[in-house]
């Protein structure tokens, strides 16, 4: 497994990186060694944040939680993600080579996920206008996402509204 440690507003010491590879090797038997992880932690004034990003061939899974220290955090986000693997095991199966999971059959009865149901599908007109712009009507249709056509770059771009208050920018990147 290929794993990243980042930290914001502190360097993470050998110990969080030893208990991260450590707790990173659950996910890891789930898809194999050729899997890369980012791991981003952050201290802030009450608590420590931890956000763990896993990317297989196209597949990602990610989670980010919170406690008063590193290692509880990183302990909720594992937790979380095999959580998510688990609900989606029928998907990712078919992605991945077969039989991969039949080790953590038994481990828990987490209910799968059949099929998704569409209730309502929307058309968008898509006009050139900056991010600014973008997420000024956003806020105006008081939505959660806007899609629109970035004037700078002709990218089908979408701007959100993050849990912290302030925005992100999702920007297409061809592989």
């Amino acid at each position: 497994m290929k794993m990243t440690i980042t930290g914001r507003k502190c360097s993470p010491r050998d110990s969080f990186k030893e208990h991260a590879e450590k707790k990173l090797a659950k996910i890891e038997r789930f898809f194999g060694s050729d899997v890369e992880a980012k791991v981003t932690v952050t201290v802030e004034k009450s608590s420590q944040s931890v956000e763990i990003t896993v990317n297989n061939g196209g597949m990602i899974f990610r989670a980010q939680e919170r406690a008063e220290n590193m290692n509880e955090a990183l302990d909720k986000c594992v937790d979380t993600l095999i959580r998510q693997i688990r609900k989606n095991k029928t998907r990712v199966e078919k992605k991945l080579r077969s039989g991969s999971f039949e080790a953590f059959a038994d481990e828990a009865d987490v209910q799968e996920e059949v099929e998704f149901e569409l209730v309502r599908k929307k058309t968008v007109s898509l006009k050139p206008q900056s991010v600014e712009e973008a997420i000024l009507q956003m806020n105006l249709l008081d939505h959660q996402f806007y899609v629109f056509l970035d004037d700078e770059h002709g990218d089908v771009s979408v701007v959100y509204r993050r849990n912290d208050g302030g925005y992100g920018l999702i920007t297409p990147e061809i592989e």
